[in-house]
């Protein structure tokens, strides 16, 4: 097919059109709401304490840093949420990443957030960090780190300390991005203590303002270490480092001069080369991003059109469509994004009838499912993408594969090996956004988490896991009711429906969107209308990694 200027079908004035949008924007107001809540820190106390050291709060800091009238793109704000709810919770995991413009160069974030329990280290700020970073060397970003903790977070020091994914990967990442040649600036803006005080002295240049404190053991610990008593300031201050240790690059008398350095700073590094991807002026889409709201069915019996959706989403409405009449439920094409040359794989929510292999008799295959046919075309087409530099944008909206007696004949476990195998070994950037359910291997087939993709993204209507609430709730009542009757116990159907009804809802909490952000299974929760800036924002970082691999998959299952 020639390019297809996506012309709508949509009509915005529907009684169905209606009802999906307000859903949808009574989701996205819940998240915006909850979201507020988390922003608020450690409270209006913490950050009336950290003003009354005359330090900023790091949200402050952040808007000071970053270009005037331009936005900070914050990654992981519900990092750890609904956890450690027994230590007074961790706002973010206490500390806030993003991405932004300083001095017109688009950079990462990291700044530890003081008020939530003086900015220590819980298991999930480590974790949250380290994906800070790894986003920051997958795509060669500048980063600059705002150090403001106490260090580990002492009760939780277990599963903060020791393991390959824990603080110690910090550091490690910190000499890792400095050998790549990924610009790293640290500003040291409070504390400043014990394994920590390697992050700012590991990266290139280092700043330190006043009142802070930069050592290996804070004044107490080194008087019960070794018998010494000294103050703060003369044991790691800003003028100790600045002229014995000679640790420090610049000292700062205040977080506002600090921030005026550091935009200075950045302002005269040099440019690397940029990535071999294709890139055109941007176009508008000719359909407004908004009436994404109205499309889009949550309901997972409800059906859509998913090109209806990328037409809101690439440039002038354009997709050019790969094998448009072969394995349908599964979309592939090339478009354009904010001028990005892309290839996108969508999950269809439409059912489709077509003609059986070999007897030629009809058949639906259903909306959101992967059938062996759709699985054998997305390999294809990633293998085409990773050949000509493409990058790779999966719009998720999956039920799994086909299972049954049919499904098995036609090959689909080799036809899904071969996707998988295509989408593990693809070496062009991946960017994934969860818009519905992402369930058991269709997850990992569309690009899921544990493949690496450069983002991934969801919407407040994602649902992410091994099955469907209803399916995964009939199954683990099941096994208990077969338990217990083991153990000689009758349930009577009341006691089934409560038990069932109690594992669902379960089993719905863990699959909301707010779980897997807190455990970072999802960069951020987006708003579906703003896909496309999302989309865009992740292919201009990608951009600034010139290097691509050679492609290469090994044994492929034909």
């Amino acid at each position: 097919m020639s390019s297809t200027k996506n012309d709508t079908r949509v009509d915005a004035k529907s009684a169905d059109f209606q009802k999906r949008t307000r859903q949808m924007i009574d989701k996205l107001t819940e998240i915006k709401n909850e979201e507020e809540r988390i922003r608020q820190c450690g409270g209006a106390k913490a950050i009336e304490a950290q003003h009354k050291k005359g330090r900023l709060t790091a949200r402050e800091r952040i808007a000071k840093l970053i270009d005037p009238k331009t936005e900070f793109f914050e990654l992981g704000l519900y990092a750890a949420y609904e956890m450690y709810e027994e230590w007074g919770g961790a706002p973010a995991a206490g500390t806030i990443t993003g991405l932004a413009r300083v001095s017109g160069r688009r950079v990462m974030i990291i700044a530890n957030d003081a008020t939530v329990k003086a900015g220590a280290f819980f298991p999930m700020t480590a974790k949250k960090v380290i994906r800070a970073q790894n986003i920051a060397i997958e795509n060669h970003i500048p980063t600059i780190y705002l150090v403001d903790s106490a260090g580990v977070f002492l009760p939780l020091q277990e599963d903060v300390f020791p393991d390959a994914d824990d603080f110690g990967r910090v550091f490690r990442n910190n000499a890792v991005m400095s050998a790549m040649g990924i610009p790293q600036i640290t500003a040291i803006m409070g504390m400043c203590v014990a394994g920590g005080a390697y992050l700012p002295v590991m990266c290139d240049k280092i700043l330190m303002t006043e009142g802070s404190g930069l050592f290996l053991a804070g004044p107490a610990l080194v008087q019960a270490a070794i018998g010494q008593k000294t103050s703060a300031e003369e044991l790691g201050g800003a003028q100790m480092h600045a002229q014995i240790s000679g640790t420090i690059d610049f000292r700062e008398p205040d977080d506002d001069a600090c921030i005026k350095r550091m935009r200075a700073l950045l302002d005269k590094i040099g440019h690397p080369a940029r990535a071999p991807f294709d890139h055109k002026p941007a176009a508008p889409p000719k359909h407004p991003g908004d009436e994404i709201y109205g499309i889009f069915s949550a309901d997972a019996g409800k059906q859509y059109d998913m090109r209806e959706i990328i037409a809101r989403i690439v440039d002038q409405s354009e997709f050019e469509e790969y094998r448009p009449e072969y394995g349908q439920t599964l979309l592939c094409g090339y478009a354009r994004i904010g001028g990005w040359s892309v290839g996108i794989v969508a999950n269809q929510k439409k059912s489709v009838t077509i003609a059986a292999p070999g007897t030629g008799d009809k058949r639906i295959e259903f909306g959101g499912v992967i059938y062996t046919e759709s699985a054998d075309k997305a390999a294809r087409f990633i293998l085409d993408c990773n050949q000509n530099l493409v990058p790779l944008i999966f719009l998720h909206d999956v039920n799994g594969f086909m299972v049954g007696k049919e499904a098995e004949w036609s090959g689909i476990i080799r036809a899904g090996a071969k996707m998988v195998n295509a989408v593990a070994n693809s070496v062009v950037p991946k960017i994934a956004v969860i818009c519905g359910g992402s369930f058991g291997a269709g997850h990992y087939a569309m690009c899921g988490k544990a493949y690496d993709p450069r983002f991934i993204f969801a919407w407040p209507t994602a649902r992410y896991a091994v099955m469907g609430g209803d399916a995964a709730a009939g199954t683990l009542v099941e096994i208990k009711i077969k338990q217990l009757e083991r153990e000689g116990k009758k349930l009577s159907d009341a006691e089934k429906k409560e038990l069932y009804e109690t594992t669902r809802a379960t089993y719905e909490h863990q699959t909301d969107p707010r779980y897997a952000a807190a455990r970072l299974w999802v960069d951020a929760i987006i708003d579906p209308a703003r896909t496309r800036e999302a989309l865009i924002e992740a292919l201009e970082l990608a951009a600034l990694n010139p290097h691509v691999a050679e492609f290469k998959t090994g044994v492929l299952q034909t």
